[in-house]
């Protein structure tokens, strides 16, 4: 291959190579977020077209100090639109999972979008208080206040008492 054609091709891949890194940095935390948001039916779609629109605007995107909060918004914006109803958790079978609250998914979906992202997040996906805030896109300090009210709010809708 001639010089000039190297300097064309150089730049894409390197741009290929820039943004396939990206995603495979990101794509599993921003796909648990979104579930954690939208459930199992919505979570899963709206985190498939994230890196596409990356790719569409990549030059724009792979500037920003946090890309994958941004991807988030994105597909959270995408999913508003296609929604007519909060999510639905999937009823616990008691008889098969006995360790599971029964009353668990009512709970949760009684939770703001926010707090029950953020509670499932921190309490069933291991995510650090950093690691939400960094993918949610927001402050370490809005985490911890979205993870007190929802605990709250799970608490008293369970009866559970914590004690002092």
């Amino acid at each position: 291959m001639g010089q000039e054609v190297l300097d064309l091709v150089a730049p894409e891949q390197t741009r290929v190579d820039s943004f396939t890194e990206f995603v495979r940095e990101v794509e599993t935390r921003l796909q648990t977020a979104l579930i954690a948001r939208y459930g199992p039916d919505l979570g899963p779609e709206s985190a498939a077209e994230a890196p596409a629109y990356a790719w569409e605007h990549w030059d724009r995107v792979r500037e920003m100090e946090n890309p994958a909060g941004y991807l988030y918004r994105v597909a959270t914006s995408r999913v508003r639109r296609l929604r007519r109803r909060p999510p639905r958790l999937p009823e616990v079978e008691h008889q098969h999972w006995p360790w599971v609250e029964p009353g668990l998914s009512a709970a949760l979906e009684d939770l703001t979008n926010r707090q029950r992202t953020v509670v499932l997040l921190v309490h069933s996906f291991g995510y650090t208080h950093a690691e939400t805030a960094d993918v949610l896109g927001v402050a370490t300090g809005t985490v911890r206040k979205h993870l007190e009210r929802g605990m709250a709010k799970l608490r008293a809708a369970l009866e559970v008492d914590v004690g002092d």
